[in-house]
């Protein structure tokens, strides 16, 4: 794939906006054709909404840009594992790719707990690539909530 293009700096840079709103620090960008359509950092405490998590809004900014419920041929990097709710979303929306930084073994719905895209009811699977800038994610999130904690 001589023509990939690393979109994970651009979710970072969302999930450091996030974490100066005091949100948890995650982003995500939509991209389709090598250009980002629609980005988005956590927005739950802002919005005092729990379903504005970075993915369900890039999703849906994404979906509104393009003017269609399917976000065929359209990739989404974000800078942690997704958690069910979120990997419901992109397989209802399906994203073709999915690419996340860190793991969430917490919350997270593709590798972790209930593995979403492994469920036989799974309406549409994405290739799934994990570990881009992980560390750097990992770091973000483990600073902000070392810094909650102090």
């Amino acid at each position: 794939m001589s023509d990939f293009t690393d979109f994970m700096p651009e979710a970072l840079a969302e999930a450091h906006a996030a974490a100066a709103r005091g949100e948890v620090p995650v982003g995500a960008v939509v991209v389709k054709d090598g250009e980002i359509i629609a980005r988005a950092g956590n927005r739950m405490r802002e919005l005092y909404d729990p379903t504005a998590h970075a993915e369900m809004l890039a999703i849906r900014a994404a979906c509104a840009a393009l003017e269609t419920e399917r976000l065929t041929g359209c990739a989404l990097w974000v800078t942690l594992e997704p958690c069910p709710a979120c990997a419901g979303a992109i397989a209802a929306a399906r994203l073709e790719r999915l690419y996340y930084a860190a793991p969430d073994p917490k919350s997270g719905g593709v590798a972790q707990g209930p593995r979403v895209f492994e469920h036989p009811q799974a309406h549409h699977v994405p290739e799934v690539y994990a570990g881009l800038h992980e560390a750097e994610a990992a770091a973000l999130l483990k600073d902000f909530f070392a810094a909650r904690r102090d």
